[in-house]
């Protein structure tokens, strides 16, 4: 009955999950190697007998099921990405505590992969990579893996781990500053909407080329429609219209879309759980929307010196739609800080630091 519950638990976390679904299933199938590897060692003996070794052994079953019941989702945090991160906390110290229980000999064989993570995570200046670096030459030349210097691995895998965690854990901040600000952004050009269309008189986004008349984004008046003397603003009180603000910042939402996809061939896929290019575009598109308003306002007040004379509707459309994709020069040093955030997680893309020209390492 037990296991019925438990695929049927299962069912729904993948449902709830969905694209973390896979994020998932691996951390808990390492979970369960891990938990394999430590039954194996604990009723193999190895190399500490007594009360130290069944207390670390311990610790590490319950870090491990700590981790099982984080993935649960039977927590009030009901958080798919924040899950991930604190079971895979609780998966890292119990594969350090496994490391500490296993014998020299063993860990051996592991050093090739610990070292690559060592330089995955830690700087080429750390003491505790360059000597991991020095370990692993002196084993590969003979050398032997005494006690003190498993101790120096295990505690140079272990600052990896965390330095990893910590990469992570800086890629969801990131994510969530930039959800954060486009929601700021958002409601703002809610505002600008709404306060165009409830007095589009305040500050209308028309121009008044000369024998051309008025010109705005939904309407014009020809020059003939202009008594002489007649007040400018007084004809673009008639023409002006509540749509225009709607109109123009439409426009530049669906500018700033294009450029939001148009900017993702830069932009490489991560296996955090963290979506960093859906933020990313999330930002463009109230950015363009605005930027879209704010660049005709400049024309407008003729900022540009010749770019103030637009005649018609189709033109001040058009300008919209180039200040909404143009939004790109604002947000591409967000872009390039992403991708640096997305760099900073250890991965193939990191450069590998440059082996030691001595083959033999160190003396043993």
């Amino acid at each position: 009955m037990s296991n019925i519950w438990g695929r049927r638990e299962v069912r729904e976390t993948g449902r709830r999950e969905k694209g973390l679904w896979e994020l998932r299933e691996g951390l808990s199938s390492r979970i369960g190697e891990l938990d394999a590897l430590l039954r194996a060692e604990r009723e193999g003996g190895g190399a500490r007998p007594g009360p130290e070794r069944e207390a670390l052994t311990a610790r590490a079953f319950e870090e491990l099921d700590e981790a099982r019941e984080t993935l649960r989702h039977s927590h009030r945090r009901r958080q798919p990405a924040a899950h991930l991160a604190v079971a895979q906390a609780h998966y890292d110290t119990a594969y350090s505590l496994m490391l500490r229980l296993t014998p020299p000999e063993k860990i051996a064989a592991m050093l090739p992969g610990l070292l690559a993570f060592v330089r995955e995570h830690l700087a080429v200046s750390d003491e505790r990579r360059v000597q991991t670096e020095q370990i692993a030459l002196s084993v590969l030349a003979g050398g032997v893996l005494d006690d003190a210097r498993r101790q120096v691995l295990v505690d140079a895998t272990s600052v990896a781990r965390q330095a990893h965690l910590k990469e992570t854990l800086r890629v969801r901040s990131f994510t969530q500053i930039v959800y954060g600000i486009s929601a700021v952004l958002a409601v703002v050009v809610i505002l600008v909407g709404v306060v165009g269309a409830l007095s589009p008189r305040m500050v209308p986004l028309c121009f008044e080329p000369k024998g051309v008349g008025v010109v705005c984004p939904t309407g014009s008046a020809p020059a003939r429609a202009v008594r002489p003397g007649q007040d400018v603003d007084v004809v673009i009180a008639q023409v002006v219209s509540r749509w225009d603000y709607a109109v123009v910042l439409f426009v530049g939402m669906v500018a700033a879309a294009i450029a939001a996809a148009a900017s993702l061939r830069r932009i490489r896929g991560s296996s955090t759980p963290y979506n960093v290019p859906v933020a990313l575009a999330m930002l463009k598109l109230p950015t363009g929307a605005l930027t879209a308003v704010l660049g005709l306002l400049l024309m407008r007040g003729e900022f540009v010196p010749g770019l103030q004379s637009l005649d018609s509707s189709a033109q001040i459309i058009a300008w919209a739609v180039i200040f909404g994709y143009a939004q790109q020069l604002f947000t591409r040093f967000v872009d390039t800080q992403a991708q640096s955030v997305l760099n900073s997680v250890g991965g193939p893309g990191k450069t590998p630091a440059k082996q030691s020209r001595d083959p033999q390492g160190p003396p043993a």
